[in-house]
């Protein structure tokens, strides 16, 4: 936390000293902004929240004294192929929400524009090129804080996941300020989701790309409004976008589980949880992942393991024994050989009296296709 608040501050100073050093401040001295221009303003407002990632990282290695990338997920890195196919669901899904909000407050005072209008196609272009750079950084960020980090270090306290759940959704929407009502409880349940969602599919990947997705989106119609000085935040976001969410965000996360199941998207650390039976994925295996029950560790190097939302101590089915009678056996039984049937007991007379015994299965080869006798 102290590293995160140096983060933000040495930004904030960096933009303070570049501001007054290029001219570029606004003119009035009770602006809360330190470039005039908002889209060089938007920049280090971004970067300042982007900054969370490598002191989360750092934190997770040198502090947890753990792989930082079992912030990122149970596989101890970013899924980068799973990461797309989220995209391509978020993608289209946020534009539809957004669709419906507009055209259900279209009209209403409230939802009117208040910026400069469209700025022209230059500074637009511009916008969403700084935008499109940061933005993802920015929504990764509150991710590895939120759902990442927080969720695992009062994971590792509890035996369940989700007080940490619930306590790191209420941070998350009290970081984003005092508005309205509907905006506090829209952002309060999209994140209980969310971390529902982190759980579920054993990575950040899922709501890195819903949450970039949102903030591209909302970033981009203020830039092409002139709106991106706003000083609103989602928690001044109106009722009818509450009403929206309530219905798209367990959507998005449903939808997201279903596919994990289907591709087999790993859900707990290698070793820590039963294997997926035939059709999935075996995270064990060369790039490939395991798709398994939510599960827990026994110890600190199980705790080092887990991903976010998962403890050391949650409890979890426990997987099967190792060794080979816990290897499952495929097809019909073996059919056990038939025992081998005595022959006769020689005559008193016909042993001999002194000398070697003979022992089974001694003396001279049998030519082959001949036949033994017991």
């Amino acid at each position: 936390m102290l590293l995160l608040f140096v983060g933000i501050v040495v930004v904030t100073g960096f933009a303070a000293v570049l501001a007054a050093v290029l001219d570029a401040g606004p003119d009035s001295p009770d602006s809360e902004v330190f470039f005039e221009d908002p889209v060089a303003d938007m920049a280090f407002q971004l970067v300042g929240i982007a900054i969370g990632i490598p002191v989360v990282l750092w934190g997770a290695r040198y502090l947890g004294r753990r792989p930082a990338g079992t912030v990122s997920s149970v596989l101890g890195r970013l899924r980068w192929k799973w990461l797309g196919l989220c995209a391509a669901v978020a993608v289209p899904m946020i534009i539809v929400q957004f669709g419906i909000m507009i055209a259900w407050t279209w009209g209403e005072e409230s939802a009117e524009p208040a910026g400069d209008g469209f700025p022209g196609w230059t500074a637009f272009l511009v916008s969403l090129a700084v935008l499109g750079a940061l933005v993802p950084f920015q929504a990764a960020a509150e991710e590895y804080v939120f759902r990442g980090w927080l969720v695992q270090v009062i994971g590792r306290a509890v035996r369940s996941p989700w007080p940490a759940v619930v306590i790191a959704s209420l941070l998350f929407a009290l970081a984003h300020g005092f508005g309205e009502l509907s905006g506090f409880i829209l952002l309060f349940y999209s994140a209980l989701w969310w971390g529902w969602l982190v759980i579920r599919t054993g990575g950040l990947e899922a709501v890195i790309t819903m949450h970039a997705a949102n903030n591209l989106l909302a970033f981009g119609l203020a830039a092409g409004f002139g709106e991106l000085a706003s000083t609103e935040t989602a928690a001044d976001a109106p009722w009818q976008a509450m009403a929206v969410e309530f219905v798209f965000a367990p959507l998005y996360c449903l939808v997201m589980a279903r596919i994990a199941d289907r591709k087999g998207v790993a859900r707990v650390s290698p070793g820590e949880g039963p294997r997926a039976g035939a059709g999935t994925e075996l995270a064990a295996g060369a790039g490939t992942e395991l798709a398994a029950g939510a599960g827990a560790g026994a110890g600190p190097a199980a705790a080092a393991a887990v991903g976010p939302g998962l403890a050391a101590s949650h409890a979890s089915t426990p997987g099967p024994a190792s060794g080979p009678a816990a290897a499952p056996a495929y097809g019909p039984e073996p059919v056990p050989a038939p025992e081998p049937v005595p022959g006769p007991e020689p005559a008193p007379e016909s042993r001999p009296a002194s000398g070697p015994v003979s022992a089974p299965g001694s003396g001279p080869e049998p030519a082959p296709g001949s036949r033994v006798e017991p």
